[in-house]
């Protein structure tokens, strides 16, 4: 079976994550390197361990989060979808059952707030995974006095914490935002839309989510 070790020494794979992330760079995005990816393949593993599933649904659910944005090599815009597609021809190509990689194809293919949907539960655990990777240190523009609003969200954010209680099916986002650089309101402006998916995501894996920001409850 084609492990998420064996993905991380694909050469393919490791180009497009790398050349991916210098793209981003070059339009003023926030990080996408191997911190995030490594990140996000991590959550989305603990995810489903958490909760209890088996250990390859877990396993699929982190060779998801590894590769979900390698379609940033092509284009920021559809980056799910292109990267869907080409997660499916990498991972055939290496030899993956043809039930796991639409898994995984799904998954990456629906993580982005504006046409995905947790169709799956890799998917499910991708989507939180992703979506609550929040933090100063994924800001790259050195000059705070030219922040758009986006770096300001990430550069706030001095802490992001995924909570998985698996015994009372609660997941939850608990972050500590320094309020001089990015109110609270500015963050929902942003994220709203990346935290109603999240809900749905929890649903999906028959959890409720929860919003925390500086110890309040806001969803």
């Amino acid at each position: 079976m084609v492990t998420l070790a064996d993905v991380k020494q694909n050469p393919i794979v490791d180009a497009f994550i790398r050349r991916g992330n210098k793209h981003l760079g070059a339009i003023g995005f926030t990080d996408h390197g191997y911190e995030h990816v490594g990140l996000v393949a991590e959550r989305s593993y603990a995810i489903l361990k958490d909760l209890g599933y088996l250990e390859r649904e877990a396993e699929l659910a982190a060779i998801a989060g590894y590769i979900h944005d390698i379609g940033n090599v092509i284009n920021r815009n559809g980056h799910s979808q292109s990267g869907a597609l080409m997660s499916i021809r990498i991972l055939s190509d290496m030899g993956m059952d043809a039930d796991e990689v639409s898994v995984v194809s799904a998954a990456i293919g629906n993580h982005d707030e504006n046409s995905g949907h947790p169709v799956n539960r890799v998917a499910a655990a991708l989507i939180l995974a992703d979506k609550s990777h929040v933090h100063r240190s994924r800001v790259r523009n050195p000059d705070i006095s030219t922040f758009d609003i986006h770096d300001r969200v990430n550069y706030a954010a001095e802490e992001a914490i995924l909570r998985v209680d698996g015994h009372n099916h609660i997941i939850s986002m608990d972050l500590v935002i320094d309020i001089n650089i990015c109110p609270v309101m500015e963050y929902f402006e942003i994220f709203l839309s990346r935290m109603i998916m999240c809900r749905r995501a929890a649903d999906f894996l028959e959890c409720e989510f929860e919003l925390i920001i500086n110890g309040a409850k806001l969803l």
